[in-house]
């Protein structure tokens, strides 16, 4: 089950205004909802729910289930399980709304709901339901409540996942770095680097790929205002930016890392190049696969700074004929119990409620790999504060972000000129405006 990440897709602005046109939407739209929906009372007809590649042997039962235990709580209503590929999710979805046929109850990441909340084809949720704020994960409820221009939320968080930070205490043994003195900033990380780089000769490397946009938000750089303008070429993003350089000089990054046949950090710290990397918690699979030898001599610890969050959500369709049977099942998808049952299913990943992550934790811990159990729940205590990525960055900006970065990096171009030259491509190519 791959994670989707909030970063994977970015919409063209045509492809928005196309929608936008289609649907008669635009501007900011009341997106279905004049106030709370009633749920309370008897529920009765047939709603459809759409997942996004999940329909297989792994994930069939639970949603059988699940389906059957609504279907008894409320035996007037009818819910439909229909299930898309993975490949070209994203058209069908914007072909589904271009002909009015959004089922009642899908599965959207915050990329993929942009365009449907500008055309008004999503319900807000926060007005249907004002109490639901505080069920959920405060970073995935806010993920669904950023679209520049647009009030409201749009999606209900369902599962999540984060990055943390894996570190080979083996090679940083020799220069007196211990699991306790294991830095929690990223200021405190690129310090270290550059430290050991010197004291090793560059032979222990801890800086393993190029700042993204993750580092920034990491490091709590503001990185957009409210009307979705990129405003990250701070001086604090500057001194960041330099902080690799002087890392890249001292020889604390790898020289293949700027360039585009680079593998990844989490494969050079499987060939032991590298003696730091990012990844999830199914990382810990990876090394007892590939390198159990290196997994004895490895932690993971929380991402420096503020964790990365990748979320997935459940949303309600504003043309549904049926809000209230619809509402009521996507809050019963994501509440705790089921969040809970799935993430159990769903291993590696946390549920996207408020709370529910220590029984997961303890629920499979006895049938994972203690490496990873262990860093599911590094992973699951990191989530309450983590944040995602505006959904507005896309992967056309992130490899402009590269090409860029490595002239800063190589000293090739000084990290302020670096910075405006990426924000100014980033505010040239918004997808929201």
């Amino acid at each position: 089950m791959k994670i989707r990440s909030t970063l994977a897709v970015g919409l063209t602005a045509a492809t928005v205004l196309a929608l936008t046109a289609c649907t008669g939407g635009g501007g900011t739209p009341d997106a279905g909802g004049s106030g709370p929906i009633d749920t309370s009372g008897e529920l009765s007809g047939s709603i459809q729910f759409q997942t996004w590649s999940l329909k297989n042997e792994k994930f069939t039962p639970y949603f059988e289930a699940l389906i059957k235990a609504f279907e008894k709580e409320h035996p007037k209503v009818k819910v439909d399980w229909i299930d898309q590929p993975g490949d070209g999710y994203q058209d069908k979805i914007l072909s589904q709304a271009n002909s009015n046929t959004l089922p009642d109850v899908l599965n959207l990441p915050p990329d993929i709901a942009f365009p449907l909340v500008k055309a008004g084809k999503l319900l807000d949720l926060a007005k249907a339901d004002p109490e639901l704020k505080t069920v959920y994960n405060e970073g995935g409820w806010e993920a669904y409540s950023k679209f520049s221009g647009v009030e409201g939320t749009y999606g209900l968080p369902w599962y999540l996942g984060s990055d943390e930070s894996w570190w080979n205490l083996e090679q940083l043994q020799p220069y007196g770095v211990t699991e306790a003195d294991l830095p929690t900033t990223t200021d405190g990380w690129l310090d270290l680097a550059k430290k050991v780089a010197q004291e090793s000769n560059g032979k222990v490397q801890l800086v393993s790929s190029m700042p993204g946009l993750d580092t920034f938000v990491a490091a709590d750089i503001p990185i957009m205002k409210d009307d979705g303008t990129f405003v990250f070429n701070t001086p604090e993003a500057v001194e960041i930016v330099q902080k690799y350089a002087d890392a890249y000089k001292a020889g604390a990054m790898p020289p293949e890392s700027l360039t585009g046949s680079y593998g990844g950090n989490a494969e050079m710290y499987l060939q032991g190049k590298v003696a730091y990397s990012t990844g999830g918690s199914g990382f810990a699979g990876d090394l007892r696969t590939k390198a159990p030898t290196l997994l004895e001599h490895t932690v993971a610890t929380q991402r420096p700074g503020t964790p990365p969050l990748f979320v997935q959500g459940v949303n309600v369709s504003a043309d549904s004929k049926n809000k209230a049977a619809a509402l009521a099942f996507a809050e019963f998808v994501t509440n705790e119990k089921n969040q809970v049952d799935f993430a159990k299913i769903a291993v590696g990943f946390a549920p996207g409620t408020a709370a529910g992550a220590e029984d997961v934790v303890k629920a499979v811990e006895s049938s994972v790999d203690p490496a990873q159990a262990k860093a599911m729940k590094v992973m699951f205590d990191a989530l309450p504060k983590a944040k995602s990525t505006p959904f507005q960055w896309t992967g056309a900006m992130t490899d402009y972000l590269n090409q860029q970065m490595a002239l800063a990096i190589r000293g090739d171009a000084t990290a302020k000129d670096t910075l405006d030259k990426i924000v100014k491509y980033a505010n040239d190519n918004r997808i929201d405006k």
